[in-house]
């Protein structure tokens, strides 16, 4: 699927100031540090919203990630990821992730991750959290 080239709108924005250790020997963020900057964004985003217990019976696993990078970003610049949703099924939530400069629009990359609730004993899927569905219906509106 290919994502719009301009400004995106964004619902929530996370902070993701780089470090020195995140460039790589070509001086610029390795493409792994944009999966660790969503994977955190999404995460932080669904206990502070959610209240998502990552100790808690219910856990989100990532079954599955993509990500498309249109420019680069080096240490020290300060980044966001912007957070909405895609989908939100019975088991399962698709976010739609934008890494943005700081206070910017236009996105450097854009990810998507898909995370499936299970039993954290189990792991059968069970519904999305009550409180993670709220805070994704409130999010889109």
């Amino acid at each position: 699927m290919t994502r719009p080239a301009g400004p995106v709108p964004v619902r929530a924005r996370h902070p993701f100031p780089l470090r020195w250790n995140d460039n790589d020997q070509y001086g610029h963020v390795n493409n792994t540090v944009y999966y660790e900057a969503m994977d955190t964004a999404v995460n932080a985003w669904m206990i502070a919203h959610g209240g998502l217990d990552p100790r808690g019976g219910v856990i989100g696993l990532c079954v599955a990630s993509s990500c498309e990078f249109r420019a680069s970003a080096s240490y020290p610049e300060e980044l966001e990821v912007g957070i909405g949703v895609e989908r939100l099924g019975r088991t399962s939530l698709t976010w739609d992730l934008h890494v943005l400069r700081a206070g910017g629009d236009d996105p450097i990359a854009v990810g998507r991750f898909t995370h499936v609730f299970v039993d954290d004993a189990s792991r059968r899927p069970v519904p999305v959290p009550d409180g993670v569905r709220r805070a994704v219906a409130a999010l889109q509106d």
